[in-house]
């Protein structure tokens, strides 16, 4: 038995009767979770041996040709002692972006959630210090959303200039 199919059987069986959808390109194993069972699936994996959490990242879909949803939230896992990777995606839209944090799971979840908040507008319900990391407190937008003009809101002329010599 490789360790896909493991992990496959382990959150299979673990979330019983949940729809999931697995796929595979050029041996690299994916799994799309309902947005629902992502909680479960992500704290079953990680006692299943998937103990590393490499990267959470997102994709907006707003112009993907066939998309059903708007957002692609994407979870990079590691099995550091077998080295087999996993790639675990769930989907959010408007006007419920939010997911369950995956800091309970995996402590190094904080900045990277933060991240994807701070350039998706995705909240991570749970997080422990749920605060823009990127960027200023008073920027009311996430520039890597589609919608956002490629050359800003006008956002700059509200923020104060800092010059070397203040710093």
């Amino acid at each position: 038995m490789t360790a896909a199919t493991n992990m496959k059987e382990v959150l299979e069986s673990k979330l019983g009767g949940v729809s999931l959808v697995w796929s595979a390109f050029r041996d690299q194993n994916r799994v799309a979770v309902p947005v629902s069972h992502i909680a479960a699936a992500l704290q079953t994996l990680r006692d299943a041996g998937m103990d590393q959490l490499v990267d959470i990242t997102a994709v907006d879909m707003l112009e993907y040709p066939g998309a059903t949803d708007r957002f692609e939230v994407v979870y990079l896992l590691l099995n550091t002692t077998s080295g087999e990777r996993l790639t675990v995606k769930t989907h959010v839209n408007e006007p419920e972006l939010k997911l369950p944090s995956a800091c309970p799971v995996w402590f190094g979840a904080d900045w990277l959630e933060r991240e994807v908040y701070d350039m998706f507008g995705i909240v991570f319900e749970g997080h422990p210090n749920f605060k823009r990391l990127l960027l200023p407190d008073a920027f009311e937008s996430f520039p890597l959303r589609k919608d956002y003009p490629v050359k800003g809101r006008g956002e700059r002329h509200n923020f104060p200039i800092i010059t070397r010599a203040e710093s």
